[in-house]
């Protein structure tokens, strides 16, 4: 037991920013969103997983280098390069679209508390849920804070377990998970979108490069005055393999949501699942692989939905915080103490507290979030273009800008989510 809690922290060592934004892709929202599309669609929209994996992986990793090599954030790097339209612009989608996620993350994580402890109100658990997140993330430092998120991003080990507890057809799923499926309705490709939205989400890209930047602090990497810090060729090697080891466990997560939407819900006839909640309820009747498995998956998912909204929401509110810090020219950074960035920590609070509100004046979250992962999809596409160009600017990255590979893929990734959000106006 000794040496696995060695070996478990020895990982956990290993594993950063890149991680860390891995497992908030799976957040409460996320997971509602894969449980749908495995529930309306079973097997058809499997393939998007394994398909996803290159794409985000670039984009993460262009995002988390502009971060590394300037030493700034991607609105600061916006501010100082493009017009402030487009920064503003850019704010306001993030922040709008990170608000309402953080409601429906912290409902999805009430209702799924409840499942376990069902005496304790809906709205005790939401301000357990919010007071805890808010406490941790403002009056823990960096380096403690950070070791938290990495011990809940392990969360994500509940979504293979459960899907292991499930009698699998494995001959059909290889096939579904490697032959795309097509189908040119709007039902479809709205749910597609919604996928890559969830999956590619411009709050990816502000956390996993401010993200950088803090780790360099503690590193004592940054300069002052406006100096770019120095980059060495293992430090980006590093930043490369946690980044891709961060969407690969996200995705492998994405995958066995999907996998359990499909094989127990969809094939049950259970074909509309409001929310992760509702998709962990109703495992428990339908398993049956062993004596109590419905039991135990109905507890594996509910437990992945509390650990990863517990990573989740703090980074989205983060994410946000650092884009309007950067460009009001705030003090920003988890690193600092509450007394020095008083703004930082506001819009933390503030977006945390309305997201909070969403749950108790009418509005419903969870329409709101299907609405909301689709407009991250549409979204995403000017942010990508703005990515794929700072990254591939020698002015801005010097020899650091992107390589042919990373070119390639992120601009691939333009035009795929591109085309995917064009596709599904079309079909209106």
């Amino acid at each position: 037991m000794a040496k696995f809690s060695r070996k478990t922290k020895e990982l956990l060592g290993m594993a950063g920013p890149g991680v860390i934004t891995g497992a908030a892709d799976d957040d409460p929202s996320g997971i509602a969103t894969y449980s749908q599309t495995g529930a309306q669609f079973g097997y058809g929209q499997l393939w998007t997983a394994a398909f996803l994996l290159p794409f985000m992986t670039a984009v993460q990793e262009a995002a988390a280098r502009i971060g590394a090599v300037t030493g700034k954030g991607i609105a600061a790097v916006i501010k100082e390069y493009y017009r402030k339209e487009i920064l503003w612009g850019v704010i306001a989608l993030v922040l709008v679209a990170n608000t309402i996620n953080i409601g429906a993350d912290l409902g999805a994580m009430a209702a799924a508390a409840r499942l376990v402890v069902p005496s304790i109100p809906f709205a005790v658990f939401t301000l357990l849920f919010t007071a805890l997140i808010l406490l941790l993330e403002i009056f823990l430092s960096y380096k403690k804070y950070a070791r938290v998120l990495k011990w809940l991003a392990l969360a994500l080990l509940a979504y293979p377990l459960t899907a292991i507890l499930v009698a699998e057809p494995w001959g059909t799923l290889l096939r579904a998970t490697f032959i795309p499926h097509l189908q040119f309705n709007f039902a479809f490709l709205f749910i597609i979108t919604g996928v890559f939205g969830t999956t590619i989400s411009p709050y990816m890209f502000f956390w996993e490069a401010s993200e950088e930047i803090e780790e360099e602090g503690q590193k004592g990497m940054l300069k002052k005055d406006g100096v770019a810090p120095k980059i060495t060729k293992h430090f980006l090697r590093k930043l490369r393999i946690d980044n891709f080891s961060g969407m690969l466990v996200s995705e492998i997560a994405t995958w066995s949501i999907i996998v359990v939407g499909a094989t127990v819900l969809n094939a049950h006839g259970l074909t509309n699942i409001a929310t992760s909640a509702d998709a962990a309820r109703a495992l428990q009747p339908l398993v049956h692989t062993f004596p109590d498995s419905g039991l135990i998956a109905k507890a594996l998912f509910s437990v992945g939905i509390i650990g990863l909204g517990l990573l989740a929401v703090p980074v989205l509110s983060a994410s946000a915080s650092y884009a309007i810090a950067e460009a009001m020219n705030w003090r920003e950074g988890l690193n600092l103490k509450l007394k020095r960035a008083h703004g930082f920590y506001g819009v933390i609070t503030i977006a945390t507290i309305i997201g909070l509100t969403i749950n108790f004046i009418g509005i419903d979250p969870v329409k709101a979030l299907v609405f909301t992962a689709v407009a991250n999809g549409v979204a995403a596409v000017p942010l990508i273009f703005v990515i794929a160009k700072i990254a591939g600017d020698g002015r801005i990255m010097g020899e650091h800008k992107s390589g042919w590979l990373s070119t390639v893929f992120v601009w691939a990734t333009f035009a795929i989510m591109g085309a995917a959000a064009i596709a599904m106006f079309a079909t209106l």
